[in-house]
């Protein structure tokens, strides 16, 4: 049964705890078919505050080497939307933590648009990133099935976003703006330049209603540290796919790679 926008996990996650927010993301069904769940359970019990789970996709235009190599390996493994929505319904009832699904909007208008929120709501998803479905499209076609569902909405923004469509994206974003660090894939870049030191600064002098994460370039923890100074948290994706790699126990895996983020003292709903 789908939550409402008030009863979201995400909102009340960042009313709850506004700063020092990490997100992980991985790939669904890799480096095995089968490992979805022990990982969604592992990230909570490491202390991941929330999850973000990639629908893998044969073009994923926004992501780079390494998440394309496990999204090519998930669908070689017989990853399916159906089959994703089958594993987190499995699972739900024994997570607190927020799940996001991260993929592109033809997974969505091949499943079928209606069909493809409701079952979001339905297994417990409690936000969507769809980096390539417009703003415009968003508003006048779809915000409205979407909001009904629950789901919170983020959009992306980069250092070449104007301040006009940074102002509407903070309008129309529910839960977090995913604050893309440089305008590269993910995975390309480490570290924190003093470019993006100012690009961070100039957002924040913009006072947004929206809470902001930060991704692509964070891989460890003091990159980590120093993107939640200038936001609410930030994004691991690519580090935690690495770490995966060739893993015989994604569990112990992602514990390990948890605490070399934030270290073992902390939950993930503290």
């Amino acid at each position: 049964m789908s939550l409402s926008l008030a009863e979201n996990r995400i909102i009340k996650l960042f009313a709850r705890k506004p700063g020092g927010l990490l997100n992980i993301y991985f790939t669904a069904g890799y480096p095995n078919l089968s490992d979805t769940q022990d990982i969604l359970l592992a990230l909570e019990d490491a202390g991941a505050d929330l999850i973000e789970v990639g629908m893998p996709y044969s073009d994923p235009l926004a992501d780079g080497p390494t998440i394309q190599e496990s999204g090519m390996a998930a669908i070689k493994n017989g990853m399916t939307l159906p089959y994703l929505f089958e594993q987190i319904a499995s699972v739900r009832a024994r997570l607190n933590v927020p799940l996001i699904l991260m993929g592109y909007f033809n997974q969505v208008m091949q499943y079928g648009e209606a069909a493809f929120f409701k079952k979001c709501g339905e297994v417990g998803i409690d936000g969507l990133i769809l980096p390539d479905l417009p703003l415009y499209e968003y508003e006048t076609q779809y915000r409205e099935m979407i909001e009904a569902e629950g789901l919170a909405f983020s959009f992306l923004m980069t250092p070449q976003t104007s301040a006009d469509r940074i102002r509407k994206i903070d309008g129309l974003s529910r839960g977090f703006i995913y604050m893309v660090s440089d305008a590269s894939i993910t995975g390309e870049k480490q570290g924190i330049s003093e470019q993006q030191i100012a690009y961070f600064e100039r957002i924040q002098q913009m006072d947004l209603k929206t809470p902001r994460l930060i991704g692509f370039g964070i891989s460890d923890r003091a990159s980590f540290e120093t993107a939640c100074c200038y936001a609410q948290g930030a994004i691991i994706g690519s580090a935690f796919i690495k770490a995966l790699k060739n893993s015989d126990d994604v569990s112990r895996a992602t514990l390990e790679f948890v605490n070399k983020i934030r270290g073992s003292a902390q939950g993930s709903n503290a």
